[in-house]
């Protein structure tokens, strides 16, 4: 199998083209002849010069992530730039970028596994963005207090040591769910709209203490890192079953 093969294959599964419009990020393959022989197809959440090493160092003929060198253009190969491009180059490393659709899969995604860990019925569609969605939402099949959930997601979550923040302005428990992974506050007001209980993402920002606190709904900061690891693990196991070797490269940054 070729670089193209497995990127035509991965585009096809996550809809990589209905997100062209609207993601920074060009999706698929982003470094890399489409007729690279691939044998053996490593996987990380960034494609920076740390995982890109340790890809080439497991002998990966393809590297696989969800955050990728390219947003919006990339005008010179200098700087960061070069020292990302030049040992993919010169490793013969492949690069293919999933980002947004990685995010919006809802059997595939970041925020699929999210709901996965916590075990989540009455599963829909979350986070809109130009008629896409990037998250998902769903119920509880019990009740719980901001703390037994908060319980659930360190116990398996990547968050580099760091605890999880809560924004505790909400219920006092918990049922109705909404996910957009990494940095998803600015998707607060549609968790209200849905009638969710807790918004569950990765990182926040200054504005939305005071909008989680007049609107009455809980945020948990899980860590744009630790909610971002299930996609490009969802899709190694993908390739494992087309007969490829492959590796995950953790590589956390307690953000």
């Amino acid at each position: 199998m070729n670089a193209g093969d497995i990127a035509t294959r991965l585009d096809d599964r996550l809809d990589i083209e209905a997100y062209a419009d609207i993601d920074a990020s060009p999706n698929g393959l982003q470094v890399g002849p489409a007729s690279q022989p691939v044998e053996h197809v490593a996987f990380a959440v960034d494609a920076a010069v740390e995982t890109i090493d340790r890809a080439a160092e497991a002998g990966a003929d393809l590297l696989v992530t969800h955050h990728g060198i390219v947003w919006g253009g990339m005008e010179r190969v200098t700087g960061t730039n070069y020292r990302r491009v030049a040992p993919l180059i010169n490793d013969d490393l492949a690069l293919y970028v999933a980002h947004l659709p990685l995010d919006g899969h809802q059997s595939l995604g970041n925020a699929a596994g999210v709901a996965d860990l916590l075990d989540l019925d009455n599963r829909a569609p979350f986070g809109s963005m130009g008629g896409e969605h990037i998250g998902q939402r769903g119920t509880l099949a019990e009740p719980q207090t901001v703390s037994e959930l908060t319980d659930a997601l360190e116990g398996r979550l990547d968050t580099g040591g760091q605890s999880i923040q809560v924004l505790d302005f909400g219920p006092s428990t918990i049922e109705n769910v909404a996910i957009v992974t990494g940095s998803g506050v600015d998707w607060l007001q549609e968790a209200v709209e849905k009638d969710a209980d807790v918004l569950i993402t990765g990182e926040g920002k200054q504005q939305a203490f005071h909008e989680a606190r007049e609107a009455g709904i809980r945020v948990v900061l899980a860590g744009h890192y630790a909610t971002e690891t299930f996609g490009v693990q969802s899709l190694q196991s993908v390739v494992n079953d087309w007969g490829l070797q492959t590796t995950y490269i953790d590589c956390p940054t307690g953000l």
